[in-house]
């Protein structure tokens, strides 16, 4: 299997993250991606490249240009304005109850105003590499696609930043811009098919409901822990299923705390179940390992085994697949959790050997 990676995500190193009234220790690291790289370098079944340059045009595409403009900017505009803090939050949101019944205003100038514009939480700090890594994020993922239209069976994109919570013109949950939904408008742009995205990160791809979310050409599944207890809260819920055209084309199956192995690939089936009745030939999946038994900030019970036989389920789909990283911050055993995925979806036998203790 072909596996797309850029070393560019190293220049994304943020530090922080703000949640319960705290400053912790960000849980999305450059490790993340580089304990995958490993495990599926160790491998020996897997060819690297790097990333093909595509420009800006494909997220714009599906991103407003205003907010593609002020990531460019705003490292630059923070360091102009006299801020010697490393890391860029907002400390100011805009909210729509900010200007009920008054219209909506102008832009402010101010770069410390303007982050609370675009970004929604407290999680997703920029640093000055944010842009660059996040932009190379957009090409791996879109070289994957293409591989997969050039013949490939399946591809993986080691994309780092994750892009799932990054809507039309909001980004947040350590992501910039939709990797995933990025991907899925340049496939059917190119093919003229419907294309259906299967996300299986903890988290809901709000970004990627909401892009999507009126559209009947591209169908989106996730499952997620349920919002009522699990970020990002305000979507996910299994009462989403689409909006005018879209209506029907989101299928959302939340996961109670404690989900098992059996449970969630019952859940899995009931999604791919809907794919396989979707047209078009190819799938996009959000592969997000946070779903795993020790990820510190999720609530499900998986273990390795369900990664190897949600691999091997995706795969008897038989469409052309782009696999493309999201979530997962149990680090030690991170890489060998998406090697096993990848192992059951290229029909290749599980391998528990080189899991870390």
């Amino acid at each position: 299997m072909r596996v797309v990676y850029s070393a560019d995500h190293l220049r994304h190193e943020p530090r922080h993250e703000l949640a319960d009234g705290e400053a912790l220790g960000i849980y999305e690291v450059p490790e993340r991606a580089e304990t995958i790289h490993r495990a599926l370098r160790g491998d020996g079944g897997f060819a690297f490249e790097e990333p093909t340059a595509y420009g800006t045009d494909p997220i714009t595409a599906v991103h407003d240009p205003a907010m593609l403009a002020y990531l460019e900017d705003a490292w630059r505009d923070w360091r102009e304005l006299g801020q010697t803090a490393d890391e860029i939050f907002p400390d100011t949101f805009s909210l729509p109850a900010l200007r009920a019944g008054m219209g909506p205003g102008r832009a402010p100038r101010s770069p410390r105003a303007r982050a609370g514009m675009w970004c929604f939480d407290t999680a997703t700090p920029m640093v000055e590499g944010t842009y660059g890594a996040a932009r190379s994020a957009v090409d791996v993922a879109l070289t994957a696609v293409d591989r997969v239209l050039e013949g490939e069976d399946a591809v993986y994109a080691l994309c780092r930043p994750p892009g799932h919570h990054a809507a039309r013109a909001m980004f947040g949950g350590y992501c910039f811009f939709n990797n995933a939904a990025i991907a899925a408008e340049h496939l059917t742009r190119r093919t003229g098919e419907p294309v259906a995205i299967l996300d299986v990160d903890y988290h809901h791809g709000n970004g990627t409901q909401q892009i999507f979310y009126a559209r009947g050409d591209v169908l989106y599944v996730s499952l997620h822990g349920d919002p009522d207890r699990a970020y990002p809260y305000f979507s996910g819920f299994v009462e989403e299923t689409g909006a005018g055209a879209g209506e029907g084309a989101n299928l959302n199956l939340p996961l109670r705390a404690g989900c098992s192995n059996e449970e969630y690939l019952t859940n899995l089936d009931r999604g791919l179940e809907a794919i396989d009745a979707f047209g078009g030939s190819a799938l996009i999946v959000s592969l997000g390992i946070d779903t795993y038994g020790r990820d510190p900030i999720c609530d499900l019970a998986l273990t390795i085994e369900a990664y190897h036989e949600a691999g091997k389920r995706v795969a008897a789909l038989g469409r052309r697949t782009a696999v493309l990283q999201e979530g997962g911050y149990f680090v030690p055993h991170l890489g060998q959790n998406v090697r096993n995925w990848l192992l059951g979806l290229e029909g290749r036998a599980m391998d528990l050997a080189l899991l870390d203790e």
